[in-house]
């Protein structure tokens, strides 16, 4: 009996304990890793994002840009942090797509990490250089079968969602187009703008300056509904190719971080994406606030992983 009251009166204590952790949580400034380079649209929308969770938590957000491997530098930093809430990252659809084509990865995604909640979510769009002769993704495949394996579309790295929309584009078409990764949107689409590649998938909120002043033609997004921000830019599918490839962010942090944390976690960050200011930046921006459970999230996920696996396998895709 006596066993039994130490252990129930250390379980009450250590609920006390987190209970306490939770409610004091953040006592100090946190940081947001983002697996990408500077200047892209998963940047772009984390340092948004920062600044109304500073001003939520009362504490500073550090934006941490950990570039590599398509987002999995930036992943295993998190995985392997400590699980406290403190550090945490911004993914993207890549941390559902890296299982599927990294056959070593360096953490388990569904084991080693712990999805918080959905953020935002954007379609990716395709776009070409104003010198390629085409205005509408019919004329584009026209292009590429009189030119088969002539034709570069850049990507913002091998294996990410706009590499796969690019090969899911390539199956549907029947065409032969060169792959060019980049290490991020800013060197893709700089590269772009140049003229050293002729095309490039990415998230719309990245592309639109470029597309509104005319630096690069918007030839079809890659959704099942235009979007309400490019409404005279057609769908891939209204056009005759079955490809749809959303890009979705979620806030994730390490496995075995303190429920109670994550919980105010979560609830801080819907708070941020309720606020009318930071909501008309993100759709102003092409990208559609999410709000939802982390369960929602992880089973999201799960089937996200399943769903990209297919996917990779049909196309054939591989991380150059």
């Amino acid at each position: 009996m006596k066993r039994a009251s130490l252990l129930l009166t250390l379980l009450f204590a250590f609920a006390a304990a987190c209970g306490a952790c939770a409610q004091s949580f953040p006592a100090k400034p946190l940081r947001l890793i983002v697996g990408f380079p500077a200047g892209g649209p998963i940047d772009i929308v984390a340092r948004l994002l920062a600044v109304k969770m500073a001003e939520v938590f009362g504490q500073p957000v550090v934006v941490d840009n950990r570039a590599g491997a398509n987002g999995i530098i930036g992943m295993e930093a998190v995985a392997k942090s400590v699980p406290d809430g403190y550090t945490m990252i911004l993914a993207s659809t890549g941390v559902a797509i890296n299982p599927n084509l990294y056959p070593k990865m360096p953490f388990d995604t569904l084991r080693d990490l712990a999805p918080v909640t959905l953020i935002t979510s954007t379609p990716e769009l395709f776009v070409v250089h104003p010198s390629v002769p085409v205005k509408s993704i019919k004329e584009m495949v026209a292009l590429a079968k009189a030119r088969p394996g002539q034709i570069s579309i850049a990507s913002t790295g091998s294996g990410g969602l706009p590499h796969l929309a690019l090969e899911m584009f390539k199956t549907a078409a029947k065409i032969d187009l060169i792959h060019i990764p980049y290490k991020g949107a800013a060197p893709a689409i700089a590269d772009l703008l140049g003229g050293q590649v002729s095309g490039l998938f990415a998230d719309l909120p990245v592309l639109q300056p470029n597309i509104l002043s005319g630096k690069l033609r918007a030839l079809g997004v890659a959704s099942a509904a235009r979007s309400p921000l490019m409404r005279e830019v057609p769908t891939l599918r209204e056009q005759g190719l079955a490809v749809e490839a959303i890009n979705w962010y979620g806030m994730i942090v390490a496995a075995k971080t303190p429920p109670e944390v994550i919980a105010r976690l979560r609830e801080g960050l819907h708070k941020a994406l309720n606020d009318p200011d930071l909501k008309e930046k993100l759709v102003s921006r092409g990208a559609d606030p999410i709000a939802g459970s982390s369960e929602q999230f992880a089973a999201f996920l799960k089937d996200e992983i399943a769903k990209w696996g297919r996917i990779v396998k049909e196309s054939g895709a591989k991380a150059d």
